[in-house]
């Protein structure tokens, strides 16, 4: 299953802001996007001022492919997908993001970021209508019920990023039981759920030419 496997705090330093892909260190001064941003590179400060109208759409869908963790066709099939649902692409695109099972664990506070979500998930925590399902990209909908297992409750990791996360509400589109560790997907989420700073229709535009 292809991945990122480089440096992510660059980046996050390539676009200009911090996207909490190294989880609780990305609150600390030990965040090495902390201070002034530049492209990573020798000449990262020589660029010019102004990008071109593609730069600033590429760097939208750059931005939402690195928030989610996924590469470029992944990402363009989600794209294709969304074009092919009633409404706005840019907002179906996001929902659909949003509703990979790692991003779901994530919200639910079991992992202090994507990219530990997505292990997590491939290593059979998890169950989706009580069946095992350990792959990161599958789809929840309205309906299904997600749910920590029995045997993992007990991990000490777990314990410990729940109660890091415990001041942190899951989004309103996920029902969640704090006492069980089992959450009912409610509806699919709407662009008022999702908290990113992505501007979707750039990538609409971009995806669009």
């Amino acid at each position: 299953m292809a991945r990122y496997t480089g440096a992510v705090c660059r980046l996050c330093r390539r676009e200009g802001q911090k996207l909490f892909l190294k989880g609780d260190r990305c609150y600390t001064e030990k965040c090495a996007a902390e201070g002034e941003y530049h492209p990573p590179g020798v000449h990262g400060n020589d660029r010019a001022n102004k990008p071109s109208e593609y730069a600033t759409q590429l760097r939208e869908k750059q931005k939402a492919k690195r928030y989610y963790g996924v590469l470029e066709s992944q990402f363009r099939g989600y794209f294709r997908m969304a074009s092919r649902k009633r409404g706005k692409t840019g907002d179906n695109l996001l929902s659909l993001l949003e509703t990979r099972l790692d991003n779901t664990v994530y919200r639910l506070g079991f992992a202090m970021s994507r990219a530990e979500a997505r292990q997590l998930v491939l290593h059979n925590h998890f169950t989706v209508d009580g069946k095992k399902v350990n792959i990161p990209s599958f789809l929840v909908k309205p309906g299904m019920t997600v749910a920590l297992k029995d045997s993992s409750r007990k991990l000490e990791k777990f314990k410990s990023s729940i109660e890091a996360n415990a001041s942190r509400k899951p989004p309103s589109w996920l029902d969640y039981d704090a006492e069980n560790h089992v959450a009912r997907v409610l509806a699919e989420p709407t662009r008022e759920d999702i908290d990113l700073p992505v501007e979707e229709q750039l990538i609409v535009e971009l995806y669009s030419k």
